[in-house]
């Protein structure tokens, strides 16, 4: 069973549909990349799982059951969904001591996930004085609080510079792979792309796309060669999709290296060089979402 699961997910604001028949899974053990247009309805469908909107129809189960039937919930679900509500006075350790007595945490879990996001020695300081990303880091830390089986974040790579970006990429894996499950929105494909197992994407508040990366669309492999014409020929002729792919580069779908090799060995045609490179999370993504108007501001 994934840990999340949502059905038919809606949520009307007067007549507009801000999330419209949403439905998706979210698979224990892996990264689920959340992706969707600004105004897609991302952040309303994750509040609505974590029972913080009321759904006007469909369902949102965490391990089978909505959120707000979960017997203990904050030891179930870790939430991030914006890098906010701290008081600037605090430090980031009391902030997190705070969140552990009333969710009824040891308090020596407190410097366990201060460790783990990396802010151990910057813990004492005032929040006040923290960067984005110092915040968002904190933020973390208070959704791993529970040591939870289920992780939502949303956009938690804000704030961070590259180094971070690598950093939060390998924590999200590790933790996924002690069996959690983790879904995080973005908008940052090319980072998604190297962090998610699974993704689900979503235009104009309904799911486009809910599965693997292999699964947007046919692999691509770049070939090179010192006759790119008598390839594309040779290849054409054999049943293949070709297209450019610079001066002397050809960029075939729907096969693998292997396939073309044999095709240019057959027509005694020389390769300087052969690259499958998978599919392109972003050409899916704009695929998907091409149809997506501007959505009106909520009253």
């Amino acid at each position: 069973m994934p840990d999340i699961e949502v059905r038919g997910l809606t949520r009307l604001y007067g007549s507009h549909r801000v999330v419209d028949e949403v439905g998706f899974t979210a698979p224990t053990g892996l990264v689920t990349g959340f992706l969707g247009p600004n105004g897609a309805g991302k952040t309303t469908t994750l509040r609505m799982v974590l029972g913080l909107v009321k759904p006007t129809a469909g369902t949102a189960l965490v391990g089978g059951r909505p959120y707000q039937e979960l017997p203990h919930p904050r030891r179930v679900v870790g939430a991030m969904l914006e890098a906010t509500g701290f008081h600037p006075g605090r430090s980031g350790r009391d902030h997190l001591r705070i969140l552990a007595t009333a969710g009824g945490v040891d308090r020596k879990r407190v410097d366990e996930v201060l460790g783990m996001v990396e802010l151990a020695d910057d813990a004492g300081r005032r929040v006040g004085g923290y960067s984005l990303g110092m915040r968002q880091r904190l933020g973390l830390a208070a959704a791993l609080l529970g040591d939870p089986r289920v992780l939502i974040l949303d956009e938690p790579a804000n704030g961070l510079d590259p180094a971070g970006m690598a950093w939060l990429r390998g924590l999200l894996r590790s933790l996924a792979a002690e069996g959690r499950c983790v879904l995080v929105s973005s908008h940052v494909l090319s980072e998604m792309a190297q962090t998610a197992d699974h993704f689900v994407i979503i235009s104009r508040g309904r799911t486009r796309y809910d599965g693997t990366l292999a699964g947007l669309g046919d692999p691509c492999v770049s070939v090179r060669t010192p006759d790119p014409a008598a390839l594309r020929d040779a290849l054409v002729a054999a049943g293949h999709e070709v297209s450019a792919g610079g001066a002397d580069g050809l960029e075939v779908r729907g096969t693998s290296p292997g396939e073309i090799g044999r095709v240019a060995a057959g027509a005694g045609i020389a390769l300087s060089g052969l690259t499958e490179a998978g599919t392109s999370l972003e050409e899916a993504f704009l695929r998907l979402t091409e149809d997506r108007v501007p959505v009106p501001a909520l009253p």
